[in-house]
C-alpha cells in the first residue's frame, strides 16, 4: 500500500512538473511566435494601408490637377473678360464637360457660376483654399471631408497669354469625388487584413513545430535531472547535435560522471571509516574487559593503599569505565551508519519502562516524575531505555535540580505521539548550542560541561546523538529549547502505536 502511493505521487508530481512545462515554456515560445507574426503582419498591413492610399490619392490627385489646369486654359482662350452671367456659367459648363463632368465653380468678382446647379460648394471650397488661389499664380487644390464623404478641390487663377494675371480677375474651383478611391484603398485594407489570421495560424503551428523541438530534449534533460536527484548516479541524456543544447546535455553528463566517481570514492571512504571505527572498536575490547578487572580489583583494595596510589587506582578505575562506554557507543554509532540495527518492538508499559530505568541508576530519589498509568505502545524497551539514561543523565549532571520527567501523550495533525519530557533548571542551552547538541562529538561551553553526554559518568559527546538515533528508529525525534524558568527542556516524541486491546492513553 505504501508503495503504490509513493509511486501515486512521484507520478502525480511528475504529471504536474510536465505541466508546469508544458503550460510555461511551450507557451511562452507559441506567444512570442504569435505577437511577433502579429506585430509583423499589422505594421506590414499599416504600411502596405498607407503606401497604398497615398499612391491611389496621388495619383487620382495629379489627374485631376493636370487635367482641371489644361481644361481651363484651353476653354479661357476663347473667354472674353469682363464676363456676364451667362457667359460665366457658359464657362463652368464647358470646363465641367471637359474634366469628366466634375462640379466646376467660377468667380469673377461679384459674378458666380456653378455647372451644377444644385450642387452645394459653400461647404466643400474652403476659405483658405480661396485665399491661396487669389494670392497664388498656380493652381491649389486641398482634401476636405464633407457630410463624411472625401472630395479634391482643385482651384485656379486664370491668366491671360502675357501673364499679366491682374487684368484677368476669373477664379476657377473644381469639385471631384474621391469615393471610388477610397473604397479602393478600403477594399485593399480589407484584404491585407483578412490575411493576417492565416499569417497567425500559420506563425501557431510553427511555434508549437519550434516549441516541440526544443522541449524534447529539455524534458529529456529534466528526466534525467530528477532520476540523479533520486539517487540513480547512472542517469545520462544523449547528446545529439552540436547546438547549444546538445552542449548542455554534455555539460549535464559530464557533472553526472564527476558526481558519480566522487559519490564512488566518499561512499568507499564512507565504508572504510566504518570498518576502522568498529574493528577498533571490537579490537578495544579485549583489552578493555582486562583493564576493567584489574581497575576493580585495585579499586576495592585502594583504602589499604597509600593516599596518593588509592587516588590513582581509583582514577584508573573511572577513566577505564569512561573508556568502556566510549567505546561501547563508538560501537553502536558504527551499527547505526552501517543500518544493521533492527527494533525489537513489543506492546510496552512505557511508565514503567521510565520507572525501571530511573531505578536500575539508582536515579529515583534525583528525579520528580509524572508518569500516568496506561500508556502503552510497541516500542523497543531496551532502546527508550537508552533514550531516558542519557537524557535523565544529561540533566543530572549539566542542570540543577529538580529535574522533572513527564509522560504524557498529544495529538496533532500528523497523528497521535507519546512525549516524554525531561526538564532541568540548570543554566540551560545558549541558541547556538541548542542546534548542535545532538550532533556526534559535541559539548557545550563551561554553562554546561557537556554538550552530549551518556548514561554515567563524564560525557563521550554521543549520549544524545544515540538518544536521538534511537528516536529516529522508532520514527520519532527529539528536540530541545529553553524551560520557562530556565534549564533545558528536551523532548522525545514517539508515535503511538497501541497494542492490540490496549485500553485509550491518558491525555
Amino acid at each position: 500500500m505504501t508503495r503504490r502511493d509513493e509511486g501515486g505521487t512521484y507520478g502525480a508530481a511528475s504529471a504536474r512538473r510536465s505541466l508546469r512545462l508544458l503550460v510555461g515554456l511551450r507557451s511562452r515560445l507559441v506567444v512570442a511566435f504569435v505577437v511577433v507574426a502579429l506585430i509583423s503582419a499589422v505594421t506590414a498591413t499599416a504600411l502596405a494601408y498607407r503606401e497604398a492610399r497615398t499612391a491611389v490619392l496621388q495619383r487620382a490627385q495629379n489627374a485631376t490637377v493636370n487635367d482641371f489646369r489644361e481644361r481651363v486654359g484651353t476653354v479661357a482662350a476663347d473667354f472674353d473678360v469682363p464676363p456676364d452671367q451667362r457667359s460665366l456659367s457658359r464657362f463652368t459648363a464647358q470646363v465641367s464637360e471637359g474634366i469628366g463632368g466634375k462640379i466646376v465653380v467660377a468667380h469673377y468678382q461679384d459674378l458666380v457660376a456653378v455647372s451644377d446647379s444644385l450642387a452645394d460648394t459653400e461647404g466643400r471650397i474652403t476659405t483658405e483654399l480661396r485665399t491661396a488661389v487669389m494670392t497664388g499664380d498656380d493652381a491649389e487644390f486641398q482634401r476636405v471631408v464633407w457630410r463624411g464623404e472625401p472630395y479634391l478641390v482643385v482651384g485656379t487663377p486664370v491668366t491671360f497669354a502675357d501673364g499679366d494675371r491682374s487684368a484677368s480677375g476669373l477664379e476657377v474651383f473644381a469639385i471631384a469625388d474621391l469615393r471610388a478611391e477610397r473604397d479602393d484603398t478600403a477594399a485593399l485594407l480589407d484584404s491585407v487584413r483578412d490575411g493576417i489570421a492565416p499569417v497567425v495560424l500559420l506563425a501557431a503551428v510553427l511555434a508549437l513545430l519550434a516549441a516541440r523541438t526544443v522541449l524534447r530534449p529539455v524534458r529529456k534533460l529534466g528526466r534525467a535531472t530528477r532520476e540523479l536527484a533520486s539517487g540513480d548516479l547512472g542517469s545520462r541524456v544523449a547528446v545529439s547535435g552540436h547546438d547549444e543544447l546538445a552542449e548542455l546535455a554534455r555539460t549535464f553528463n559530464e557533472t553526472a560522471d564527476a558526481l558519480q566517481h566522487s559519490d564512488a570514492e566518499l561512499r568507499e571512504q564512507e565504508a572504510k571509516a566504518r570498518r576502522f571505527v568498529a574493528d577498533v572498536s571490537h579490537e578495544l575490547r579485549t583489552p578493555l574487559a582486562a583493564m576493567t578487572m584489574v581497575a576493580t580489583v585495585l579499586d576495592e583494595d585502594a583504602d589499604q593503599l597509600p593516599p596518593d596510589a588509592a587516588r590513582a587506582a581509583r582514577t584508573v578505575g573511572a577513566e577505564t569505565a569512561r573508556l568502556s562506554r566510549l567505546v561501547e557507543d563508538l560501537m553502536e554509532i558504527s551499527r547505526f551508519d552501517a543500518k544493521a540495527v533492527r527494533l525489537n518492538a513489543a506492546g510496552t508499559d512505557l511508565a514503567d519502562t521510565v520507572r525501571a530505568s530511573l531505578a536500575l541508576r539508582g536515579w529515583t530519589d534525583r528525579v520528580r516524575t509524572h508518569l500516568p498509568e496506561g500508556v502503552r505502545a510497541v516500542v523497543d524497551r531496551r532502546r527508550i531505555d537508552v533514550i531516558v539514561a542519557n537524557l535523565v543523565g544529561n540533566a543530572l549532571r549539566h542542570g540543577a535540580p529538580p529535574v522533572t520527567v513527564t509522560l504524557g501523550t498529544a495529538l496533532s495533525a500528523d497523528g497521535e505521539w507519546v512525549t516524554l519530557e525531561v526538564a532541568d533548571h540548570g543554566p540551560g542551552l545558549p541558541p547556538e548550542a541548542r542546534e548542535r547538541v545532538f550532533d556526534r562529538f559535541y559539548k557545550a561551553d563551561a554553562a554546561r560541561t557537556r554538550g552530549a553526554a551518556d548514561d554515567s559518568g563524564q560525557g563521550s559527546g554521543l549520549g544524545t546523538a544515540i538518544a536521538l538515533e534511537n528516536a529516529r528508529l522508532h520514527g520519532g525525534t527529539i528536540d530541545v529549547t529553553a524551560g520557562p524558568e530556565g534549564g533545558a527542556v528536551f523532548t522525545l516524541r514517539l508515535p503511538l502505536r497501541r497494542t492490540e486491546g490496549s485500553p485509550e492513553c491518558p491525555e
